[in-house]
C-alpha cells in the first residue's frame, strides 16, 4: 500500500500545460508527396511556424522523424533534448500513429513546448537554466503534487543533467528533462488516483497492476 501525495478534492492546483487534441486518427491523410518535394503551406497556417516546420523537415518528406525533431530542439544552454523526452513528445503528438509528426501535429507540439517554457522560466528563480531542489518542489506543489523530500530527491537525481567533463550542462534539471519529469509524475499520479477510488491516499494492488502502472509511464 502506498500513501499518495496529491491534492484532495476541493484543492485547486496550478495546471501544467496540456497537449491540444490532434486530428481524429480514424481520418488518415492520403500518402505523402514524393521524396524531396516540399508542399506549399496549408491554408490558414502560420507562415513563421510553417517555416520552422520546413527547416526541421530536412528530407522534405512533409513530416518530421524522431531524429529530425531531436536535432531541432535545444535547451537554453544549447544542449540537444534528451532522446527519451523527444520520444515522449512524439508519442503524445503523433495522433495518427504514423511514427512521424505532420504540420498539424507539429503546431500542437510547438504550442505545448512554448507553454512549458513559460512554466520553466517562472520556476527557474535564479535564472540558472535548470531546476533544482526548492524550485522543483515549488513547481510540483503548484501542480498539486506535495511530495516528500525523499521522493523529490529521487526525482532530482533521476532527471538531473548527465555529468559532463569540462563545460557541460548546469547542475539540476534542464528544460527537456523537467518537462518529462512533470509528465511522468502527472501520469503516475493519475494512474494511482484511478485505483484510489475512495481518495484516502492509500491503495492495495497486485504485482501485475503495479507493473502495468510503472511500465505505462512515459
Amino acid at each position: 500500500m502506498y500513501n499518495g501525495g496529491y491534492n484532495r478534492p476541493g484543492q485547486q492546483p496550478f495546471q501544467p500545460p496540456l497537449p491540444v487534441p490532434g486530428p481524429d486518427p480514424r481520418y488518415r491523410s492520403v500518402p505523402g508527396p514524393p521524396y524531396g518535394y516540399q508542399p506549399p503551406p496549408p491554408p490558414g497556417s502560420d507562415p513563421q511556424l510553417w517555416q520552422w516546420f520546413s527547416s526541421v523537415d530536412e528530407d522534405r518528406s512533409g513530416s518530421i522523424t524522431v531524429t529530425e525533431l531531436q536535432s531541432a530542439l535545444v535547451n537554453g544552454n544549447w544542449t540537444r533534448f534528451d532522446l527519451d523526452t523527444v520520444k515522449m513528445l512524439m508519442s503524445i503528438f503523433d495522433t495518427d500513429r504514423s511514427g512521424t509528426i505532420n504540420y498539424t501535429e507539429f503546431a500542437g507540439l510547438w504550442k505545448y513546448i512554448t507553454d512549458w517554457q513559460n512554466v520553466f522560466r517562472h520556476f527557474d528563480r535564479d535564472r540558472s537554466g535548470s531546476i533544482e531542489g526548492r524550485e522543483l518542489a515549488e513547481a510540483l506543489k503548484s501542480f498539486g503534487y506535495s511530495l516528500s523530500p525523499q521522493l523529490l530527491a529521487l526525482i532530482e537525481n533521476k532527471y538531473a543533467s548527465e555529468p559532463a567533463s569540462g563545460y557541460g550542462p548546469p547542475p539540476g534539471i534542464t528544460f527537456d528533462r523537467f518537462v518529462r519529469a512533470c509528465v511522468v509524475v502527472k501520469t503516475l499520479t493519475e494512474s494511482f488516483q484511478r485505483v484510489d477510488t475512495d481518495r484516502d491516499g492509500w491503495i492495495q494492488i497486485s504485482y501485475d497492476q503495479f507493473m502495468q502502472i510503472i511500465l505505462s509511464a512515459p
